[in-house]
């Protein structure tokens, strides 16, 4: 099968939405912890999630147009800092419901019956049934003119992990803490370790 240019172009826009959010294959499926000056709380599963560099520690992340409100955004650029708490096997169905429009008013966390956590006087909350989550400070923000999206750029300040999943070289075995990936829209994951390789040399 072959589809061209103008043939994804004339697509219905759900069914291109779905194939092109498809083509990536598997991706991280997180929570964006936020709070607004007021201590609103907001919680938004995102997938575009990204390592950008170790020393500093950074990461990256894509939000999709600011054409209608978008909390996470507002609230990050607003406060600067933010947490990134990975999904599990055991609350995938409450995560994707973040994905729901709630008023600003309305948190996500009390629309979905997860727990809100405030570690080490970070001002935004954690997902206390998270197993894996950080602390991010913002560092940059960018407009994309190419699609209108927002690239985020953050550095992690502080990482709240269970210890198991935790090697003695620094690897962190997700599989462990029955972390889920994402494909698509709406499609959740769990995973089966091939191996791990040695470094690649001539």
């Amino acid at each position: 099968m072959h589809l061209t240019k103008q043939a994804i172009a004339n697509l219905d826009n759900r069914y291109r939405a779905h194939l092109i959010n498809s083509l990536s294959g598997f991706k991280s499926a997180n929570l964006i912890g936020t709070q607004d000056c007021h201590n609103q709380t907001n919680l938004a599963i995102v997938s575009s999630v990204f390592h950008l560099g170790a020393h500093p520690p950074l990461v990256g992340m894509i939000i999709r147009p600011h054409s209608v409100p978008r909390h996470t955004l507002e609230n990050i650029l607003s406060t600067g800092c933010y947490t990134i708490n990975q999904v599990n096997k055991d609350i995938y169905h409450q995560a994707h419901q973040t994905s729901a429009r709630y008023d600003k008013e309305e948190s996500e966390f009390d629309a979905t019956g997860l727990e809100t956590q405030y570690l080490n006087d970070f001002l935004a909350p954690f997902v206390a049934n998270s197993r894996l989550k950080y602390a991010v400070i913002l560092k940059e923000h960018h407009h994309l003119a190419i699609n209108g999206t927002e690239l985020i750029i953050g550095e992690i300040t502080d990482v709240h992990l269970d210890e198991n999943c935790l090697a003695e070289d620094g690897f962190v075995d997700i599989e462990a803490i029955d972390t889920v990936a994402v494909s698509g829209l709406d499609s959740y994951h769990v995973t089966e370790r091939l191996a791990r390789l040695a470094y690649a040399k001539k």
